[in-house]
């Protein structure tokens, strides 16, 4: 006799450096827009003016300033005043902390995969 097994349920343990909830969601929200992420690999590459970002966009600068408070309001990139400039910079600690889920969830569907194929070989073994 098989023990029982559960699917469609995710037990994932606590990490004090792992997103909230609610960090996850802004997070995964602002990175969901291709300007925004665009943005972010600018400034991932080096600390940049929002005026100097907008340059590469076919959107107004206010636009451009929408998207980059998106970013901040998740952590992502801080803004920092500089004369009249606003430079922006990446959070690399965010985006850590969001890749450690993502891995989180890989994990997560490699070992129900391995277990189905467990199964699937236990199956094709029986008499």
């Amino acid at each position: 006799m098989r023990p029982a097994i559960t699917y469609n349920q995710m037990v994932v343990g606590y990490r004090p450096d792992a997103l909230s909830d609610a960090d996850a969601d802004r997070v995964f929200q602002a990175l969901s827009d291709s300007t925004r992420r665009d943005i972010l690999a600018r400034a991932i590459e080096r600390e940049q003016s929002v005026s100097a970002l907008a340059r590469h966009y076919e959107i107004s600068l206010t636009a451009v300033q929408k998207h980059v408070a998106v970013l901040e309001r998740a952590a992502l990139v801080s803004k920092q005043r500089s004369g009249r400039e606003q430079r922006v910079t990446a959070n690399r600690e965010t985006l850590r902390r969001a890749n450690s889920l993502l891995r989180t969830y890989e994990q997560l569907w490699i070992d129900r995969a391995n277990r189905i194929e467990e199964i699937l070989a236990e199956e094709g073994a029986a008499p």
